[in-house]
């Protein structure tokens, strides 16, 4: 076996070459066969990568977002053109439509256009990229000591679905940087990967992850999950997020709402790991979430060319589903945790965060200590909720 490997993995970065920037991704559909870079010269690639998942995950969307909008502003696009479409690339994922809004309200408080315009919005996403990895090691620290809270003397067996680590974000990620920090202090027993289907991050990227730092890991079938809850081999469930609704409903990979039932009916903690730009204020409740549809190929298909269903078989594949708030122990952000979990102790969470939130984004204010003042959001890039189909074409 090889020795682990504990320095994050980089899932997206900034280069200048001499034909000029891009925005490079390590393409995650080519994992766990392959680690291969996708370069993306214009809007069109890093849209069309954004759908095809070659980048996901809540937190690394929003630092694509912003680095697009940088690179629309480097190479001459039409800026605001460029904004839209990436903002709407995936629909259910707010962090997206947040760093968009980020790198084009610095853009345009530059003037607009330009190279000093085009700067502005790369020191924008640069900055992003810089608070995003902070927030993993916040919450990586506040959800270990929750975890000693609730499970008292280690040894967790923790349980995750879908990938949460440093594939998704610009540090050591959401939900499995918890866990990494359990794993590094001699305290992760076991870590149950769901296999999460039907385009199996968990199997093919968390796995990936957890055997390069040497954790402690099975995968399993998402459907194995409830014997393993009976059998009392689950000490808590960890998990990260899409978009989380006002009243605390969490949008994330479609499997996680069984779970939280799951959870509950065995007496197991349900805890959502995501920073303050997933709390989408704008979002009251679960219902106005807008869910993504994927390609139903995803379902009748192992892979491209590769059918498991009848000629003709339609397919139902939500990207996401929604956990409602009562069945959620607690959401851990890199501001302080939630628990219970309610509209008040949320907001007032979101509030504490100021700018950081997600949603609409308040007008620039001086900064607290340690942290950032931005711009506005402009309106029509807030992450809207409950309006058009939800449907992702190819």
């Amino acid at each position: 076996m090889a020795e682990p490997d504990d320095l994050p993995l980089a899932p997206l970065r900034w280069a200048e070459p001499p034909d000029g920037p891009v925005v490079i991704l390590l393409d995650q559909t080519r994992l766990p066969d392959e680690e291969a870079e996708l370069a993306c010269t214009d809007v069109d690639g890093l849209v069309a990568a954004i759908r095809s998942l070659a980048v996901r995950g809540a937190p690394v969307l929003g630092l694509a977002g912003a680095y697009g909008v940088a690179l629309a502003a480097a190479r001459g696009y039409d800026v605001r053109e460029a904004a839209r479409r990436l903002a709407e690339a995936r629909p259910t994922a707010v962090n997206l439509a947040y760093g968009v809004g980020r790198a084009l309200a610095a853009h345009r408080a530059a003037g607009g256009e330009g190279p000093t315009a085009a700067a502005a919005a790369l020191a924008e996403a640069r900055a992003l990229h810089r608070e995003d990895a902070e927030a993993s090691v916040r919450m990586a620290d506040l959800g270990r000591a929750l975890l000693g809270e609730l499970v008292p003397g280690g040894g967790y067996r923790l349980l995750t679905h879908c990938n949460t680590g440093a594939l998704v974000s610009g540090g050591r990620g959401t939900a499995l940087a918890v866990v990494g920090a359990a794993h590094r202090a001699g305290e992760l027993r076991r870590l149950w990967v769901d296999e999460t289907r039907p385009l199996l991050q968990g199997a093919r990227l968390t796995a990936f992850e957890a055997a390069r730092a040497g954790m402690p890991f099975a995968v399993l079938a998402d459907a194995a999950a409830g014997s393993l809850f009976a059998a009392g081999e689950v000490d808590a469930v960890l998990i990260g997020a899409d978009r989380i609704a006002a009243d605390g409903s969490v949008a994330n990979k479609v499997g996680s709402y069984p779970l939280a039932v799951l959870a509950r009916h065995h007496g197991v903690p349900f805890v959502v790991v995501a920073p303050v730009s997933t709390v989408d204020p704008a979002t009251p409740d679960g219902g106005a979430i807008r869910i993504e549809q994927r390609p139903g190929e995803e379902v009748t298909h192992v892979r491209p060319g590769a059918r498991v269903a009848p000629v003709g078989a339609q397919a139902y594949n939500p990207a996401f589903d929604v956990t409602p708030p009562e069945l959620v122990t607690a959401i851990v952000t890199e501001r302080g945790v939630v628990s219970p979990v309610g509209r008040a102790a949320l907001a007032a969470v979101c509030a504490a965060a100021g700018p950081a939130a997600g949603g609409a984004v308040p007008p620039a204010r001086e900064a607290a200590p340690g942290s950032r003042a931005t711009a506005a959001r402009p309106p029509e890039f807030r992450a809207e909720s409950g309006s058009g189909d939800g449907m992702m074409r190819s």
